[in-house]
């Protein structure tokens, strides 16, 4: 992408952001796996899992994870089994920078207790 068209300002964000990553590395993964009752099965940076009504959760985290990207899936936290089919949505906690909410829903679209794992992607 050029960024020759691209004001003055900008630029200079876009060379101290590539900056950042040449001497940082890559972003950094926190994750947690979620059982479906809300308790925290393990995870990297997550400090804790709480089921707060049917289907929806909050995971804290170590550190401000407002400004990273979520990615989650549903799942069970162990090997053995099936997860059931269902759907997921994930948003930042707007009362914790360190949290994020969780829904979890049928297939069908209805809220269901459903374990889950979820990944934050971060700068470094």
């Amino acid at each position: 992408m050029s960024t020759s068209n691209l004001p003055d300002a900008v630029q200079q964000a876009l060379t101290a952001a590539a900056a950042e990553v040449e001497t940082h590395g890559c972003a950094c993964t926190l994750f947690a796996v979620v059982n479906a009752n809300g308790t925290l099965a393990f995870g990297f940076g997550a400090v804790s899992s709480t089921k707060l009504a049917t289907g929806e959760y909050q995971v804290i985290f170590n550190r401000n994870v407002r400004d990273c990207a979520y990615v989650a899936t549903i799942g069970l936290s162990g090997n053995l089994g099936g997860s059931p089919a269902g759907e997921i949505a994930v948003v930042g906690r707007f009362n914790n920078v360190n949290g994020v909410f969780v829904q979890t829903f049928t297939s069908a679209g209805v809220p269901a207790d459903l374990g889950f794992h979820l990944a934050v992607h971060c700068r470094p």
